[in-house]
């Protein structure tokens, strides 16, 4: 393994690592001060049980994140020193912000886990109202930072140099809106519907009560909305991407020649060496339609970018199709839940509808790392797009793979330790003594 395949692969990995926490971190919080609301307006005591076992939770997932987080901010260091070097102070601005976030999440989640009957109840509830905005907040600013490097800005660029540094412009630069909004749904639903799943399998093995059927339409409540919205925010993404980075666009199509009334490719492989796609659905002008609003319209191939410009065709390609294909299958089970609370609300506690609630646990998180493979493979082969390139970024170290194995070897006791949290706390919450016999 070459140094900078490791460092990739490091990369890749730890990201793909530290994103679902991210993504936990944003939502959880959400769901827990929502709960404890619930209970403060109408008294029940089943919204409290539920406040208290998803705060473990919480807990659990938070700590494991800081731990995963740190590791990355030493990475960025060791892995991509030149990177660092150029970038870090036209981007620092947004990671120092995220750090900020960060911290008063920690205190107000102290606060939270320890404010219980010492504090007045909307007090109590007011700091998880706090770890919410700031989960979000921080995982906003981190998203800026990457959309920094989809679309650069707040400098110029001078003789292998920038100058003229303007951190402001920089954080919110061109696709920090519609990536932060494409983000943040997506955290939305990948943790609602793990939530709702984990739930609704306990129902399935121990027998409906209050616990687990309130803790279902919570989270689906957050789940589905987000996931009906997605597909807009999808659309926004495509288009704002068609015009900043059009090379990116086409490997997300493997759409090999430029031209006009451009089809849409719904699975396939492709095939760079006759570069066509085979397999695949084609939906006539699909692509022209989505990208600039016209279906006459043209659509810019990778036939006018050098081959050593293209991202690599065949893993952009299957992992947007991957994300698609899960987020229109949760946005119709979120169609579905919707209708359903609406004029057929004993539906849900059907066991086919429960059964399909529980295979949906890990969809979202699917679509969450086929995404974000999209937005870091799409780059390619540019660190900062259109100004350095990843292999000019990373580290002259020798033995970057030694760094690798060690990073994977702390991710996975990270990964057991978590497991078995998990399975002790989803033991416990299946258990809870003041609902299990509710119905």
């Amino acid at each position: 393994m070459n140094d900078l395949l490791a460092a990739r692969t490091q990369m890749a990995f730890s990201l793909g690592f530290h994103i679902i926490f991210a993504c936990i971190g944003m939502t959880m919080p959400v769901l827990m001060a929502f709960s404890e609301w619930r209970w403060l307006r109408t008294g029940k005591e089943v919204f409290l049980d539920i406040t208290k076992a998803w705060s473990k939770g919480v807990a659990i997932f938070f700590a494991v994140g800081a731990v995963s987080g740190t590791v990355l901010s030493f990475e960025l260091g060791l892995l991509w020193p030149n990177f660092m070097q150029h970038a870090g102070a036209i981007i620092g601005m947004p990671f120092s912000w995220e750090g900020t976030a960060f911290f008063v999440e920690a205190i107000a989640l102290g606060i939270f886990l320890y404010g219980w009957n010492k504090l007045n109840k909307w007090i109590h509830w007011a700091s998880g109202v706090i770890v919410s905005i700031s989960g979000v907040i921080s995982g906003i600013f981190v998203v800026s930072a990457n959309a920094w490097m989809n679309s650069p800005s707040g400098f110029d660029w001078v003789n292998g140099q920038a100058i003229n540094i303007d951190p402001v412009k920089a954080m919110f630069n061109a696709a920090w809106l519609e990536q932060s909004i494409h983000m943040t749904l997506a955290a939305f639903i990948a943790t609602s519907f793990a939530v709702a799943g984990v739930h609704a399998y306990l129902i399935l093995r121990k027998g409906a009560n209050a616990f687990h059927s309130q803790a279902v339409k919570t989270a689906l409540i957050f789940g589905s909305v987000a996931a009906v919205l997605q597909p807009f925010s999808g659309d926004f993404s495509a288009k704002d991407v068609a015009k900043r980075q059009p090379e990116k666009l086409a490997a997300l199509e493997a759409l090999y020649k430029t031209g006009n009334h451009v089809e849409l490719l719904i699975g396939g492989i492709p095939d760079n060496n006759e570069e066509k796609v085979n397999y695949a659905i084609r939906v006539p002008g699909g692509l022209s339609y989505l990208a600039k609003g016209d279906a006459n319209a043209e659509v810019t191939g990778l036939d006018k970018f050098a081959k050593e410009d293209w991202p690599p065709v065949t893993i952009t390609h299957i992992a947007f199709q991957l994300m698609v294909a899960s987020g229109f299958f949760l946005a119709f089970v979120s169609v579905l839940y919707l209708i359903f609370s609406v004029k057929w609300r004993q539906v849900l506690m059907k066991k086919w509808w429960l059964i399909l609630i529980a295979c949906t646990t890990p969809l979202g998180f699917l679509a969450v790392e086929a995404g974000w493979t999209v937005t870091e493979t799409g780059r390619q082969p540019w660190i900062i797009y259109g100004i350095m390139r990843t292999k000019d970024a990373v580290s002259p170290m020798p033995g970057l793979h030694y760094s690798f194995y060690v990073i994977t070897l702390v991710y996975i006791l990270l990964s057991l330790i978590i497991i078995w949290l998990m399975k002790r706390q989803i033991k416990y919450i299946s258990q809870y003594y003041r609902t299990a016999n509710e119905t």
